[in-house]
């Protein structure tokens, strides 16, 4: 296909695609003349995989370059794939660096430890984690392991099932594209799916006649 029916199929504009080329994020065309060049399928593919990740992940050029990188190097390994891609998603929190925070840290560090999870000592989600921490006791409700449990349990029950989900020939872009779903979209509905409970499971106990 021509790069004007790229842009129909794409919903993206010729100039939006050239831009993706001059940065690295899609492949040339073949060249057919001096001024035509042809696009396949992959491009295609290519094209939605870098929308969802500006659009769903909301990531800029540079951390899309990242990962297309890493998905176009066979040398990269899928868990790292998934890191390359999970780390650019975030959320990232700043870290202030005062004596609450580190505790934090510290706490969320032997968290992981105790659980026996692989992470890597730069993931984001530690931050995080140890931000909700520091609040969490602002408002007075200290952390406890038993108070977590629950938590934990749901999230490695959640993790396996989307891990599992990805078949060993499935393409490196389209596990990106995975990944990027569950970490983004089906977050939301884990999110809305908790608050839809709480309600319940106060009109159970509290609402009842």
């Amino acid at each position: 296909m021509q790069i004007s029916e790229l842009s129909d199929r794409s919903g993206l504009t010729v100039q939006t695609i050239k831009f993706y080329i001059r940065e690295g994020l899609l492949p040339k065309g073949s060249s057919v003349s001096a001024t035509r060049s042809e696009y396949g399928r992959p491009h295609l593919e290519r094209l939605r995989l870098i929308s969802a990740l500006r659009e769903v992940g909301d990531l800029p050029v540079a951390a899309i370059q990242q990962i297309i990188a890493a998905i176009d190097d066979e040398r990269v390994s899928l868990h790292e794939l998934f890191g390359t891609t999970q780390y650019a998603i975030g959320p990232h929190v700043a870290a202030p660096g005062d004596p609450h925070w580190r505790a934090a840290r510290e706490d969320v560090d032997a968290l992981v430890r105790e659980l026996g999870w692989t992470v890597g000592a730069g993931a984001p989600a530690r931050d995080l984690l140890a931000h909700t921490f520091v609040a969490l006791r602002r408002l007075g409700f200290p952390i406890t392991l038993t108070d977590l449990r629950p938590y934990v349990k749901a999230a490695t029950e959640v993790a396996d099932h989307e891990i599992g989900r990805v078949a060993d020939d499935t393409s490196r872009a389209r596990t990106v594209h995975s990944l990027l779903v569950s970490t983004v979209l089906y977050e939301q509905v884990l999110t809305a799916l908790h608050r839809l409970a709480q309600e319940d499971a106060s009109f159970r106990r509290f609402g009842a006649s």
